[in-house]
């Protein structure tokens, strides 16, 4: 994927996990917190490709 994919990817996923963290269920608010991190972990991807012109 590109760099502007992986960053809305990331986006998505982070607010996703935001979302589902402030559910009553504790399970649910541990997906949140897992989604949370795989966001920023997207996002950081995305950066690191557009810092390295897309080459990786």
């Amino acid at each position: 994927m590109g760099e502007f994919t992986d960053k809305m990817k990331g986006s998505a996923k982070e607010a996703i996990g935001e979302a589902k963290q402030h559910s009553r269920d504790p399970e649910t608010r541990a997906e949140g917190t897992a989604d949370k991190i795989d966001g920023k972990t997207d996002k950081m991807k995305g950066a690191v490709k557009g810092a390295t012109g897309d080459k990786i």
